[in-house]
């Protein structure tokens, strides 16, 4: 390593400082885009996304190509059909899948990016708006743009003040903000938030239902109260479950045996008379159940906010019918717990 490279070197004390000096800088950078932003720009760009018939293409080039991509993905997670189109790519055929009711949003630093200008007249004879989120409005792009977004900045966070950081930060804080004030303008839930994430623990909370994991039909072992000691534990072991459903005539659910419940029987129980023993002795009456169409996170909150946790509900429909058995091992291993 030379000696200009060695004088060029950090203290290892200020790697600390002055990373927190970048992220100010950043932070600053975005504040000072707030005040920027014009009214009717917002206005503007807010309404033309709302009252889009098709779906949002955003495109930029490079770094802001990146950020792009990720505006698309923030959108279409959150209620606005969005894809990112990169502007070499729509030059060679990718034009086609933008059409008159789309929305078109452009991410620039310069305003000036070659394959962006090249690709605005195929926009403009489609007669497609042009969001521009930007950091010159004095560019061509921001010209023939319908809504333009001040994304200027006064320096990059890079030492040299040449790789895209601080400008990228802004133009992706603008995109989210554009995508969160939508959420809003259409209403958007957390229940639509999660049908849209659905393998995501959040997604699984809102719309796995108990049907979807419980062991019902024949996979519901039951037996009658009338049942003896062996009936109920060759009950328990053949639907594997580590317990019974106990109905009555039409199926309505009486009680429930558990493991547990066999072993504190026979524990109380005097050896000569186990033959006696039946289900109406061991089973745990009137016990807590669930419903099919519950939440299963409902269910596991009914299994664990409890003095005494439960590991098993039975599943009991609207006609008061015994229709199966939920475990807390199906919900957790379902990744909702």
């Amino acid at each position: 390593m030379n000696q200009t490279s060695k004088q060029g070197l950090m203290d290892k004390q200020d790697y600390h400082l002055k990373v927190i000096d970048l992220m100010r800088l950043e932070a600053e950078a975005i504040q000072r885009a707030a005040t920027r932003l014009r009214d009717g720009d917002v206005r503007r760009a807010v309404e033309l996304l709302a009252v889009c018939r098709g779906k949002v293409v955003v495109l930029g080039v490079g770094k802001s190509g990146n950020i792009a991509g990720k505006i698309a993905a923030t959108l279409t997670s959150t209620g606005t059909a969005a894809v990112f189109l990169h502007p070499s790519d729509a030059l060679h055929g990718g034009m086609g899948i933008v059409d008159a009711n789309d929305v078109v949003i452009v991410l620039s630093n310069s305003g000036e990016t070659y394959e962006l200008l090249e690709i605005l007249p195929y926009l403009k004879h489609r007669r497609v708006p042009i969001i521009a989120i930007i950091g010159s409005l004095q560019s061509t792009l921001a010209r023939r743009a319908d809504a333009v977004l001040d994304a200027s900045v006064e320096q990059e966070a890079c030492p040299l003040n040449l790789a895209p950081t601080t400008s990228t930060t802004v133009a992706l804080a603008i995109g989210d903000a554009l995508a969160m004030t939508l959420m809003r303008v259409k209403g958007f839930q957390a229940e639509d938030f999660a049908s849209n994430h659905p393998a995501g623990r959040l997604g699984k909370r809102l719309t796995l239902k108990v049907c979807d994991l419980m062991h019902g039909d024949d996979r519901n072992p039951t037996i009658n109260a009338a049942a003896t000691l062996l009936d109920v534990v060759q009950a328990i072991s053949r639907g594997g479950l580590g317990a019974v459903n106990v109905i009555e005539a039409g199926n309505h659910l009486v009680g429930i045996i558990t493991d547990g419940d066999v072993r504190r029987a026979l524990q109380k129980a005097e050896l000569a008379d186990l033959e006696k023993l039946d289900g109406a002795e061991m089973m745990t009456p009137r016990p807590v159940v669930a419903a099919p169409e519950m939440l299963a996170y409902a269910a596991l909150r009914l299994m664990e906010d409890r003095s005494s946790q439960i590991s098993v509900l039975p599943v009991v429909d609207d006609a008061e019918r015994c229709v199966g058995l939920l475990r807390l091992h199906d919900i957790i291993r379902s990744g909702l717990a």
